[in-house]
């Protein structure tokens, strides 16, 4: 025996205290020890008095922690490539992925880079001027480079989660994200780490070219043979990924007009709530006051009224709500935090499930029904508001019909927002379920409806309504050149996930080419 598991729970004072966890350590093992390793970390606030669970690997000998260190292969002159549409998560894991075994990765990403991309946000920050290319959904690093950088999935079996994990640590992000159970990087870090991705690239042979829009598609037979990028380059190709993200709806209407088969797939919309983040504290900690030990709390709520659910979405403690169209003339929100979490709101997506039955008057754009319900529903809030990027929003106490203040509270959406009657943007099965939700909410965390809780309208784009089918071998079941992969394609659902799909699309095609 070298090393053994330990548990321990300490309070959130103690945290720190690391003579005090080897004291625990010592009573609980019986075992003596010459080092130890914190490897899980998780706060424990379901009782009245809150802990932190610590796992400790205690080794009977001296140990010496082994320096993570990817195995990166000069991809430069590699006969076999592997074309890549999207630098979102998906992409640049696929690229990364190639460079560890030895393909060569061409990346072609319809926006800027994260420097120049930050101008953009700017814009429809301060101007509520949209770049259709370039903005909260499109760009380097996708949708996930500002929002928030969330690192929790479920989707464990399916990939090797500590060398994702890793493969961020060794680009820049803390190793906290190696313990955290709910691992965290922060918008404000993801730039920086993107960039460093991206260097790494192309310093082993990749290419990544930005400004680079997927157009057209030619198809021989059953194989994809050529794309066609901006209207005017041609890309012979053997292996296409194409990660393109959950609001890339050029590209699906593309497929379509390809006669590729795509599929329609439940998805999600609602509202985005914003309360103040000492509320929040105060329901999840049962304390006035969290202090100075305890991270921003944060909340996951989910409802089933027998039909559909409702359910919370990328909460974001201490963050920011951003305005994320991808079109001039619509409205769209999503949410995200800086790495300390420190801004005085907290909030969070709060979505009705959408299924084909609710879209009978849909029905009629065949699998893209849902991309054209969303529309709907974003045209809907932009033609409230009619200015710009300002939203509509409203009291949830007003909301839900109850007596409210006249005066708002105030909200981390920049581009400013207006009273409206939120039952005007959605159709009643969502407006009702949400009301539901929100009933039930308040039963499990009393307090949560709030005089001071701010409903921002809408959030659409929580997953994509469109899936490209795939078979077990990850390419297209009429097209064994196309790969369809993570978000956009609908299996993956956040950062980790997309990047787990990603490797294991490159996986998929360097079985085909050793074969």
């Amino acid at each position: 025996m070298s090393s053994i598991l330990v548990h321990i729970k300490v309070s959130p004072e103690d945290l720190n205290n690391i003579e005090l966890h080897k004291k625990l350590i010592q009573e609980k093992s019986n075992h003596d020890f010459k080092s130890i390793v914190l490897r899980k970390r998780s706060i424990d606030a379901r009782q009245r008095k809150i802990f932190y669970q610590l796992q400790y690997e205690i080794f009977i000998k001296k140990y010496n922690e082994k320096v993570y260190n990817p195995n990166f292969n000069d991809v430069s002159k590699c006969f076999h490539c592997v074309h890549i549409i999207g630098a979102g998560p998906a992409g640049l894991f696929a690229a990364l992925r190639c460079i560890q075994i030895g393909i060569k990765p061409i990346v072609f990403e319809r926006g800027k880079n994260v420097r120049e991309r930050r101008r953009d946000l700017a814009a429809i920050n301060k101007n509520g001027i949209v770049n259709k290319e370039s903005n909260y959904c499109f760009g380097e690093g996708g949708a996930g480079t500002y929002s928030d950088g969330k690192l929790y999935t479920r989707s464990k079996k399916k990939g090797n989660i500590p060398e994702i994990l890793n493969l961020l640590v060794h680009h820049g992000a803390e190793k906290d994200i190696l313990i955290d159970s709910h691992p965290h990087i922060g918008t404000n870090k993801l730039p920086n780490l993107i960039s460093n991705i991206r260097k790494t690239i192309l310093k082993y042979g990749g290419e990544i070219n930005f400004g680079s829009k997927l157009t057209d598609l030619k198809f021989e037979n059953s194989k994809l043979t050529s794309i066609t990028i901006n209207n005017n380059q041609s890309f012979k190709i053997d292996h296409l990924i194409l990660a393109t993200g959950h609001s890339a709806r050029d590209v699906f209407k593309l497929l379509y007009s390809k006669n590729v088969k795509i599929d329609f797939k439940d998805f999600a919309v609602g509202v985005r709530i914003e309360h103040p983040q000492s509320e929040i504290d105060k329901l999840m900690y049962n304390k006035v006051n969290r202090g100075e030990y305890l991270p921003p709390a944060s909340y996951s709520l989910v409802y089933n009224n027998g039909e559909r659910s409702v359910y919370s979405f990328c909460m974001c403690p201490g963050g920011i709500i951003a305005p994320c169209a991808t079109e001039e003339e619509e409205i769209v929100t999503n949410g995200w935090s800086p790495s300390k979490r420190n801004n005085p709101y907290a909030n969070s997506g709060i979505v009705v499930e959408v299924k084909w039955s609710d879209l009978k008057d849909f029905h009629q754009f065949g699998p893209l029904a849902g991309v054209e319900f969303q529309k709907s529903i974003e045209k809907k809030a932009w033609e409230i508001a009619s200015n710009g990027q300002v939203l509509p929003v409203q009291l949830l106490d007003k909301f839900l019909q109850k007596k409210s203040k006249s005066i708002f509270p105030p909200s981390s959406y920049f581009p400013g927002f207006i009273e409206a009657d939120l039952s005007k943007v959605f159709p009643s099965f969502i407006y009702n379920t949400l009301k539901e939700g929100f009933l039930n909410f308040d039963k499990k965390l009393k307090g949560f409806i709030s005089p001071n809780a701010l409903l921002h309208a809408p959030e659409t784009r929580t997953s994509s309504p469109v899936r490209i089918p795939r078979n077990k071998n990850f390419h297209h079941p009429d097209f064994f050149s196309l790969y369809p992969c993570g978000e956009g394609a609908g299996y993956a659902g956040g950062i980790m996930s997309a990047a787990i799909d990603g490797i294991r699309c490159v996986d998929a095609i360097s079985n085909v080419i050793k074969n």
